[in-house]
């Protein structure tokens, strides 16, 4: 690992193609951390995750952006692959870039998110946040 590391390494963006949840980290209301899984997608310059409006961590985002993201998996043979990206989340309003991504995490979590949404539209109580990295980290990668 170099410190010189990006998100749209092809290494790293290969390795997230294979993840379907990754464990999002963030500093909660008394200061400590909190983490959840997440299902997200992945950019060469972002990932991107949405949630609904008004829960505890999207109320934490907005009032303290800093985040950490970490995808880790262990193979059959016993070797431990993974990513951390810290940085900060930023919350993306309506647009057409939006809708396309949209349609990005129906295509990934198809037909699960359809159905949980009961649509192919985004709930209007639905927020999408993007983590834009400042510091990216991997292992067992290459």
């Amino acid at each position: 690992m170099t410190s010189s590391e990006r998100l749209g390494d092809p290494p790293l963006q290969a390795y997230l193609s294979t993840r379907e949840v990754a464990v999002l980290a963030a500093v909660g209301p008394d200061g400590g951390p909190w983490a959840l899984p997440m299902w997200f997608l992945h950019g060469p310059d972002a990932l991107y995750m949405i949630s609904v409006d008004g829960l505890p961590k999207v109320r934490s985002l907005e009032r303290d952006p800093r985040v950490a993201v970490a995808a880790e998996t262990t193979t059959p043979e016993g070797a431990i692959r993974g990513v951390t990206v810290r940085g900060r989340a930023e919350f993306l309003p309506d647009s057409s870039d939006r809708r396309q991504l949209v349609e990005r995490f129906l295509a990934k979590y198809h037909p699960r998110l359809e159905r949980l949404w009961r649509s192919r539209e985004m709930p209007a109580n639905r927020v999408m946040f993007r983590i834009v990295p400042e510091r990216v980290r991997s292992w067992g990668l290459g």
